[in-house]
C-alpha cells in the first residue's frame, strides 16, 4: 500500500510539473523561437533551386540536399554572430592577444548591434507597461542621434568624463521631447498615440534630412553629412580598431535594470503598471492618470533617444543621410517577445542582435538572402502572439487556475 501511495504521489507530482510547464510563459517563448527557426529552415528549402533539382534525381538526394542547405545557412548565421569555435579555441591556446581579439570580433560586433536593441526594447516595453503603444521609437532614435551628435561637436574643451554624459543627456532629452508630444496630445485631446507616434516618425525623418542637408552639414563633404564629433565625446571602446565594442552596451544593461527596478520596486512603477492594466480603476484609486501617461511616454522616448546617442557616440561618430536604422520598429517585436519585461528584453535584444549581425555572414557564406532573418523574426512573433498554435503543435495542456489549485491541494493532502 505504501509503494502504491508513493507511486500515486510521484505521478501527481509529474502531472502537476508538466501542467505548470505547459502554462509557463518561458516555455511558450522558447518553443516559439525554436518553431521560428524551423519555419525559417522550411522557407530556405522551398526557395532553393538546388533542392528541386535534387528531388528530381531522387527523394533521398532531395532530403540530403535540403538538410545540407539548412545546416549551412544556420551554421553560417551562428558563425557570423558568435565566431568560429575552432578559431576561438586555437587563439586562446596560442595566447596571442591579437588572434584572440580577432577570433572574438564576430561576437563583440553582435554586442554592438545588440546595444541599440537594448535601449529601444526597454523603451517600448515601458510604454506597453503603461498601456501606451509607442510606435515612434524609430523617430526618437533619430532625434536622439542628431542631438547627441550636435552636442558632440559643439561643446569644446570638455573632459570625456563630462562631454560623454552631457551628449548622452542631450540625446535622451531630445528623444524624451519626441515622446512627450504624443503623450501630451493623448491626455489633452484624446489623440491615439499610435497615429501621433507614426506621424512623429516622418516628422523626425524629414527634419533631420533637412538639418543634415543644410544647417548642420559638414562643408568639407560632397554628400550631406554632419561634422565628426570630438574625441572627448567618444564612448569608450574596449579594444583597438576594427573592434567597435563600446561602453554603451553596459549603459544599456544598466538602463534595463533601472527600469525593472522602477517598474517593480517603486510606487511610481506600480502606478505605471496599474494605469496600463486599468486606467479607470487607477483614476478611482486616486492616481494622476495624466501625469503617469505623459511621464511614461516621455521616459520611453528618452530611453529610445539614448539608443541613437549611443550609435553616434560609440559607433558612427557622425550622422549621414542613411537615417533609417530599423531599430525602432524591430523593438516592438522585441518587447513583445520579452513579454514587456525589462530584464527579458536583455535576452531578446541579444537574440535579435545575434541574428542581425550573423545574417551578413550568412548571406556571404551560404548565399541565403539577409531578409530571411526578418521573416524568421516574424514567425517567432506570430507564435508568441498566438500561443494556442504552440500549445496545439507541442500538445501542451492548458489548465485553468481552479484546476491547478485543486490538483495542488489534493497532492499536498496526500503527502
Amino acid at each position: 500500500m505504501k509503494n502504491k501511495k508513493n507511486s500515486d504521489d510521484k505521478r501527481n507530482f509529474i502531472s502537476i510539473f508538466y501542467e505548470e510547464l505547459s502554462n509557463s510563459s518561458l516555455t511558450i517563448i522558447i518553443l516559439s523561437i525554436i518553431s521560428g527557426f524551423i519555419m525559417g529552415g522550411i522557407l530556405v528549402i522551398l526557395t532553393s533551386p538546388e533542392v528541386y533539382k535534387a528531388f528530381g534525381t531522387s527523394f533521398l538526394s532531395g532530403i540530403s540536399t535540403s538538410w545540407k542547405i539548412v545546416a549551412n545557412t544556420y551554421s553560417s548565421l551562428f558563425l557570423g554572430a558568435l565566431g568560429d569555435p575552432a578559431k576561438i579555441g586555437a587563439a586562446i591556446q596560442s595566447g596571442d592577444s591579437a588572434l584572440i581579439q580577432k577570433a572574438f570580433t564576430p561576437f563583440l560586433e553582435s554586442l554592438v548591434v545588440t546595444t541599440p536593441y537594448l535601449f529601444t526594447g526597454v523603451a517600448v516595453a515601458l510604454g506597453f507597461r503603461a498601456g501606451l503603444f509607442n510606435i515612434g521609437a524609430e523617430g526618437q532614435v533619430l532625434v536622439g542621434a542628431i542631438a547627441a551628435g550636435w552636442a558632440g561637436w559643439t561643446f569644446t574643451g570638455l573632459s570625456p568624463w563630462i562631454h560623454v554624459p552631457l551628449a548622452m543627456l542631450v540625446g535622451a532629452l531630445a528623444g524624451g521631447l519626441w515622446g512627450f508630444v504624443p503623450g501630451f496630445l493623448k491626455v489633452r485631446t484624446g489623440a491615439h498615440e499610435v497615429i501621433t507616434t507614426i506621424m512623429m516618425n516622418y516628422v523626425a525623418y524629414y527634419l533631420i534630412y533637412y538639418l543634415i542637408s543644410s544647417p548642420l552639414r559638414d562643408p568639407n563633404e560632397v554628400t550631406p553629412k554632419t561634422p565628426w564629433i570630438l574625441d572627448s565625446a567618444h564612448l569608450y571602446r574596449f579594444f583597438p580598431e576594427p573592434i567597435r565594442f563600446h561602453l554603451g552596451f553596459f549603459i544599456a544593461i544598466a538602463v534595463a535594470i533601472l527600469v525593472w527596478f522602477i517598474l517593480f520596486k517603486t510606487t511610481w512603477g506600480f502606478e505605471i503598471r496599474s494605469v496600463g492594466l486599468n486606467p479607470n480603476a487607477s483614476k478611482y484609486a486616486g492616481m494622476n492618470i495624466t501625469l503617469v501617461t505623459v511621464a511614461a511616454m516621455a521616459l520611453s522616448g528618452a530611453i529610445a533617444g539614448m539608443a541613437g546617442a549611443s550609435e553616434i557616440l560609440g559607433v558612427t561618430w557622425r550622422q549621414s543621410q542613411a537615417l533609417a536604422s530599423g531599430y525602432g520598429f524591430d523593438s516592438i517585436a522585441l518587447a513583445l517577445l520579452a513579454q514587456n519585461h525589462p530584464l527579458g528584453v536583455i535576452l531578446t535584444a541579444l537574440l535579435f542582435g545575434l541574428l542581425r549581425s550573423g545574417s551578413r555572414v550568412m548571406q556571404l557564406r551560404a548565399g541565403t538572402p539577409i531578409y530571411i532573418i526578418n521573416i524568421l523574426q516574424s514567425f517567432i512573433i506570430l507564435f508568441i502572439a498566438a500561443p494556442a498554435i504552440i500549445r496545439t503543435i507541442y500538445r501542451l495542456k492548458k489548465q485553468s487556475v481552479k484546476e491547478v489549485s485543486t490538483s495542488t491541494i489534493s497532492f499536498s493532502a496526500k503527502k
